[in-house]
């Protein structure tokens, strides 16, 4: 309470700032705390609003935090009658999850008192998910269209650990078309008219899903490895497309001079996926080193051949090279003070192809959130017409490089039919018997679905990750590890 005291006595005279903060509540039973919006003018607090609608699903838990608040009151300000609402308020037409509609309650309110609302208002920290934008754009022109009223919205700006918030704050008139939008993925001061309700569009009105996934990663990437106190980062230069795809972000996030490649070759590494690497990183212009692992894999191996004796070699090996590299990346974060970045992808993650303390080792996953197909998509986004990532790169197919001739599909199905059986599986909610019901093959499924399942553990020890889907794994989707369930 003394900090917005403060804040409101250095506003100026005539000046209206409405804030979104925590405000601590009174009263023994109950939360603690509100999620409450203030209007601060001419040095006092002149209106409060305490978030009604609080979620408990995907990404955000604050039933766990806040109580909800009370039925919200009209803003009075300027000669308007404003409806305030604070996020998820806005959002029971779409979601119905809730007993109360904080939008038709303020609507019915103002007919009771014979006043007209002249504009809602919504201030969001709505995190960026793909494809959310059009399902957002849908229900404000529906309660423009239904109450004849203009909307502004106003979102955050940043990334927050996994959550990325995109801001594209905007203003719809009443007939649901966008009169002013501001920046995507960086701060922007929008000024509109309230007698017009006109502004200026600093980005476009419909937004490029290719282009708004790319934005979200680098603003994420940027603003996690500095917020977390890092100034650089490092991160294994396979040859590989996933890894390639993360430098270019890095790289676009914090600068060449920032990041630092490494290739280490095994003795199954191809001269192309080294070739491949050092071009990466010509082409980006940042540093390149490279330190084969073959020494450091022959010794492991002379060391434990004693304990294996005549065992043939399996899984356990090629782990031992992925944990090798990852040891050494660390090392390397350790000694220079680079944040490691993990390059593994959702496809892999999500049933498992990969390495615990291996390629999983690393601060954050920044593409542990895009599935396989969208790599791809990206990459050729991130070339548009030049070539910095190597063109082989994106077409050889992929392979681990673990054991000879090896390649990802001889252990999984092709990437188009894997992601589209998790994006009916963890986006979409559906069960194995409603997935093979869209024409898949009932063994595959059955077995990506397992995969998905015996591998929470690993899951649970993974860097945290950039979220860019609708179900991204991490604490939006909780599943125990010990479970004996199976679909």
């Amino acid at each position: 309470d003394q900090a917005l005291q403060s804040l409101a006595a250095d506003i100026p005279a005539g000046l209206a700032v409405l804030l979104g903060c925590v405000e601590q509540r009174s009263g023994a039973r109950g939360r603690r705390l509100y999620n409450s919006a203030l209007l601060l003018r001419d040095g006092t607090i002149q209106y409060r609003v305490r978030k009604q609608l609080l979620p408990s699903y995907d990404v955000f838990d604050e039933r766990r935090y806040f109580e909800p608040g009370p039925p919200a009151q009209l803003l009075q300000l300027g000669g308007l009658t404003l409806a305030v609402t604070i996020c998820e308020d806005i959002w029971q037409t779409e979601i119905g999850h809730y007993g109360i509609d904080p939008v038709k309650d303020l609507f019915d309110l103002a007919e009771e008192r014979g006043m007209r609302i002249d504009a809602v208002l919504n201030i969001s920290a709505s995190p960026f998910q793909r494809a959310k934008e059009q399902v957002r754009l849908g229900l404000f022109r529906d309660i423009c269209h239904s109450h004849q009223v203009p909307l502004l919205f106003v979102n955050q700006v940043g990334g927050q650990d996994s959550l990325l918030f995109g801001g594209r704050s905007l203003l719809m008139n009443r007939r649901g078309e966008i009169t002013a939008r501001s920046l995507e993925f960086a701060e922007d001061l929008l000024v509109v008219d309230s007698e017009s309700w006109q502004g200026e569009l600093h980005s476009p009105v419909d937004e490029d899903p290719l282009v708004a996934v790319h934005d979200a990663l680098v603003m994420g990437l940027a603003d996690y490895v500095r917020k977390c106190g890092f100034k650089s980062v490092v991160l294994g230069l396979s040859g590989g497309i996933d890894s390639a795809l993360t430098a270019a972000l890095a790289v676009r996030a914090l600068g060449p001079e920032n990041v630092l490649g490494v290739a280490l070759p095994s003795p199954y590494s191809s001269d192309e996926s080294l070739d491949d690497a050092r071009a990466l990183a010509e082409n980006l212009g940042c540093s390149f080193e490279v330190i084969p692992i073959a020494p450091l894999f022959a010794a492991f191996r002379e060391s434990l051949a004693p304990l294996f004796g005549d065992r043939p070699e399996d899984l356990t090996e090629q782990n031992l090279q992925a944990r090798i590299r990852g040891n050494l990346l660390m090392a390397l974060s350790n000694k220079f003070g680079h944040m490691l970045l993990s390059t593994g992808n959702k496809s892999e993650l999500a049933v498992g192809y990969c390495t615990l303390y291996g390629d999983m080792s690393g601060g954050l996953g920044v593409i542990s959130d895009v599935p396989k197909q969208l790599v791809y998509e990206l990459a050729r986004f991130v070339n548009n017409g030049q070539e910095l990532i190597p063109e082989r790169t994106i077409t050889r197919a992929p392979t681990a490089e673990l054991a000879p001739d090896q390649c990802d599909q001889d252990d999984l199905p092709s990437y188009e039919i894997l992601d589209h059986i998790l994006e009916l599986y963890l986006e979409q909610g559906l069960s194995v018997t409603e997935i093979v019901a869209r024409g898949l093959d009932e063994t595959v499924v059955r077995d990506v679905v397992r995969r998905i399942q015996v591998n929470e553990y690993k899951r649970k020890q993974a860097p945290m990750g950039l979220k860019v889907t609708s179900k991204a794994f991490g604490f939006g989707r909780r599943y125990p590890n010990v479970q004996n369930y199976r679909e």
